[in-house]
């Protein structure tokens, strides 16, 4: 459960104590009460005596300090929200404004991927072109301090917050490197970091293109259209859509990437919820011809949320075949609300379904064609996409610390797609579980309106 809360958590922060220790102290709930605005009593009875609680912790509690309405309120809803699921939340106002950004794909920060590995901020990679990868900063360096404080014991969403602000302001950060350990310091100018979401936009001499959708944002419709009519302009006779270690993102971007497939008015996705207005279709807008080419879409673990969107729609309807790696299986709508002080409430109001009414929350999709790479394989694979300028293998070990290695799940879809170009018929997984010559390997061979998302 930790696992996946980091997952899908990454752009969420609950340190909300103040926000909400506000909204107690002035009475709130009060407010709410008359306005009517409970569903029913027992839940405006059950909120009173909240309240009372907390009035009478913070009276008579030994240490004052410790229950200040601020603190048992964060306490109070923190506990509420996060025992709902591994998605809802309460957003603070920075981490309101973080996923802002994250859905615009746009922000002001150094240009690096980071994860915590074993509870070290660590650089996986420094973007190509950015103010991280100008100044040196390698794979493996581990951040140590942000301005002068030790990040040392910082959660992954602080540390990026602190990296992040206004472009041209200056962050000077700390590192240690190496084996025996040295630190190096940086001081480095944010920049606007435009994070495609649409990437590697390439075409085989054989007429199969490639695209990879790493996010669903505001703007990942258009730039997919624009990728799919760039290599159909360039003669693209079949296409291969990357969906791995897509951690989803907005459900419309999923509906517009698949709508060039449909016909106008079909059904790409629905999604269905405890409330009558929860039930929502969404249908292709789509008003020219339906491009009918052979398609491979790329899976894994990874694969999440409206990226299963996009990969259940176009195999449900027998438009792609799926090859990889089960996905994720989280199938549940998220609708942010936003809430006074710029803050907001994110929560689960529905769960989506395929076109033919099969729901992915828990269960995940099993591709057509089963092909299992190693983490080894799939951060190598991932390190190559990042960084295509460093083609040498022996320079490329020795910067990232890795071997190159065959991206032998995009070989398979190669493969795939080559057959049907000569007249086979698609790979479908069967009833049984099994595909026509499946294949299984655990290496692989040589207050504005309320947003939905599914993130």
């Amino acid at each position: 459960m930790d696992t996946v809360r980091r997952m899908f958590k990454r752009i969420i922060s609950v340190s909300f104590g103040v926000i909400a220790g506000y909204l107690m102290t002035l009475g709130v709930v009060d407010v709410v009460q008359a306005w009517g605005l409970w569903p029913n009593r027992e839940t405006a009875r059950a909120a009173a005596q909240v309240r009372e609680v907390m009035m009478l912790i913070n009276k008579h509690y030994v240490d004052a300090d410790a229950v200040t309405g601020d603190k048992l309120a964060g306490q109070a809803i923190g506990s509420m929200v996060d025992a709902l699921d591994p998605y809802s939340g309460f957003l603070d106002t920075s981490s309101f404004r973080q996923l802002e950004e994250e859905i615009d794909s746009k922000f002001g920060g150094i240009g690096v991927q980071v994860e915590d590995i074993e509870g070290l901020i660590t650089v996986v990679a420094p973007i190509a072109g950015t103010p991280g990868e100008r100044a040196g900063i390698l794979r493996g360096d581990v951040i140590v301090a942000v301005d002068g404080t030790d990040a040392r014991g910082w959660k992954l969403d602080e540390l990026i917050g602190r990296l992040r602000g206004k472009p041209g302001t200056e962050v000077k950060v700390t590192m240690e490197r190496g084996s025996p350990v040295r630190e190096v310091a940086f001081s480095l100018k944010r920049e606007i970091i435009k994070v495609d979401s649409v990437r590697d936009v390439t075409l085989r001499e054989d007429g199969i293109g490639y695209i990879r959708v790493s996010l669903f944002a505001e703007s990942t419709g258009a730039e997919f259209v624009a990728a799919v009519r760039k290599l159909k302009g360039e003669g693209m006779r079949a296409l291969v859509i990357d969906l791995r270690n897509n951690p989803g993102g907005l459900l419309t971007g999923a509906v517009e990437v698949v709508e060039p497939f449909f016909t106008k008015d079909e059904l790409v996705v629905y999604t269905d919820g405890r409330n009558p207005r929860d039930r929502q279709e969404l249908r292709a807008k789509n008003v020219l011809p339906r491009l009918t080419l052979p398609i491979a879409v790329l899976v894994n673990g990874g694969s999440a949320s409206a990226a299963e969107i996009v990969a259940g729609a176009l195999r449900d309807t027998k438009r792609a075949v799926l090859i990889g790696e089960k996905t994720f299986g989280k199938g549940s709508v998220q609708t942010v609300i936003p809430v006074r002080g710029d803050a907001g409430l994110r929560i689960t109001t529905a769960r989506y379904y395929t076109p033919s009414g099969v729901t992915i929350h828990e269960r995940g999709i099993e591709p057509d064609v089963s092909l299992v790479m190693t983490p080894e394989q799939e951060k190598a694979v991932f390190l190559q996409r990042l960084r295509p300028d460093v083609v040498d293998p022996v320079v490329f070990e020795a910067r990232f610390g890795v071997q190159m290695v065959e991206d032998t799940q995009l070989a398979a879809a190669v493969r795939e797609l080559a057959a049907q170009l000569d007249g086979a018929a698609p790979t479908r997984r069967g009833a049984d579980g099994q595909s026509d010559g499946q294949t299984e390997a655990n290496s692989a061979p040589a207050s504005s309106p309320t947003a939905e998302e599914t993130e």
